[in-house]
């Protein structure tokens, strides 16, 4: 996953090639000169900010650079970031005492499993047990769940029901009332649940396939 920090460096490596500044730049590019600057890179309220896309493609253009360079001055010299996240089978998720209402993980029986760094730091990992979701998972795959992260239509979730009934299903429409399930195995049914009865959605992010 992308970083502010990647972006902003490989603008700063971009100018440094071209034996410019970061204010020399966005000059060359035909924006205002503090387009770039550090002060930019952070927002009022104190967070991160992306470069718009127009900046960096105007940049760009300004520097005669292609695209994959680009990507090249993102990614060198980074390497990918390891680190542990709680891991627990599938089965036994929907016993009680492993999660909070919001759907963090939490209590003890979870184990701790290596996986790429994410964004998120209350995601936690789930082994699949049984074969009734294939082809989309099978028996031993691990899925990474992050209940931080947005869900919208066609994003596999993991979804808890207040009678600690736990699936994992393909969004199709979540409404005030209702939300509509597709079961990643033709042979299962599709589920329409009222919202009342669902404790909490959460988004797959990551599967070990």
């Amino acid at each position: 996953m992308l970083t502010h920090a990647q972006i902003w460096n490989a603008l700063d490596k971009l100018a440094a090639r071209n034996k410019l500044t970061a204010s020399g730049l966005a000059k060359k590019a035909g924006l205002d000169p503090t387009t770039f600057n550090k002060s930019k890179r952070i927002t009022p309220e104190g967070r991160s900010r992306w470069p718009s896309t127009e900046s960096v493609a105007k940049a760009l253009a300004a520097t005669d650079t292609k695209v994959e360079t680009f990507v090249t001055l993102i990614t060198e010299g980074v390497k990918p970031m390891i680190h542990s996240v709680p891991l627990i089978g599938l089965a036994e998720a929907g016993e009680g005492g492993f999660f909070d209402d919001a759907g963090f993980p939490l209590g003890k029986g979870w184990e701790d499993s290596a996986f790429p760094a994410l964004t998120d730091e209350h995601a936690y990992a789930l082994e699949i047990s049984g074969d009734s979701m294939k082809p989309a998972f099978r028996d031993g795959d691990i899925i990474i769940v992050s209940p931080a992260a947005p869900v919208r239509k066609g994003d596999r979730v993991v979804v808890k029901t207040k009678d600690d009934e736990v699936l994992v299903k393909e969004l199709k429409r979540k409404s005030l009332r209702t939300i509509e399930l597709k079961s990643l195995n033709s042979e299962h049914r599709d589920r329409t649940i009222p919202m009342a009865e669902v404790q909490w959605v959460a988004r797959i992010v990551w599967a070990s396939q």
